[in-house]
């Protein structure tokens, strides 16, 4: 197994996201996928996948038809994504990842968060480089040859496969999801669910009670509404 594997394993020890952030998370996704590409999934590549994905979360068919009318009005025309970095207390390496109307806004408030949980918001590539930006598809496993679905996908960019209880993930470089996606269709696959990640290249360990002190700070950043994925690099 590789870092992926590790890196997720770990990850799902800890879930903090509610139903309702889920639904925002998603709705804003597919506001930018159809500011950049369209709003027909058909052509969409992206905007299928956040389709899935919405399904996936059991998101009400509604809630997605409304969000892909909302994205062609003209007041979705500033919606932007701004990447934050920065450090947590007890030098843990944190990127935020944020979709907003007001840059302004979101920026004076994650630099607050840093400042009353006694972390430091850093400039544009000071933390980005210590994390390795990954794409990811869960598909359904019915039992296939897992080496020979490796092999189908290794000339389309896949770096590694696993098998957990929800399904088969597969991992690769970030530029690598429109290939990736378009074998997986092609090989008639179930894509369950799709999306980025940011893996860290080297994890810090750090005492119990320190990690408290950086989740208090992570817990704060994920209740704003701009806020889209939090990564961090403990172990």
């Amino acid at each position: 197994m590789g870092r992926a594997f590790e890196f997720r394993k770990d990850r799902k020890m800890r879930r903090w996201a509610a139903m309702s952030k889920t639904f925002t998370k998603i709705g804003k996704e597919i506001l930018m996928a159809v500011k950049e590409n369209g709003p027909h999934p058909e052509t969409n590549s992206k905007l299928r996948a956040i389709i899935q994905n919405a399904k996936t979360a059991n998101m009400p068919k509604e809630n997605i038809e409304r969000a892909i009318k909302k994205a062609s009005e003209k007041d979705n025309a500033n919606l932007t994504k701004t990447l934050f970095e920065g450090y947590a207390p007890h030098g843990i390496a944190i990127l935020i990842e944020t979709t907003t109307d007001n840059n302004n806004r979101t920026v004076a408030n994650i630099r607050s968060y840093f400042n009353k949980y006694n972390g430091s918001l850093s400039t544009s590539g000071s933390v980005e480089f210590m994390f390795d930006h990954k794409c990811y598809f869960l598909i359904k496993n019915v039992s296939q040859n897992l080496e020979n679905l490796e092999l189908d996908l290794i000339d389309f960019g896949a770096e590694e496969l696993f098998v957990e209880e929800e399904g088969i993930y597969i991992y690769s470089d970030f530029l690598s999801f429109g290939k990736i996606q378009k074998k997986l269709e092609n090989l008639k696959e179930c894509i369950l669910k799709s999306g980025f990640d940011r893996i860290p290249n080297v994890c810090k360990k750090i005492e119990e009670d320190q990690e408290k002190d950086v989740y208090k700070l992570i817990e704060k950043i994920e209740e704003d509404e701009d806020v889209q994925n939090i990564f961090h690099n403990i172990k």
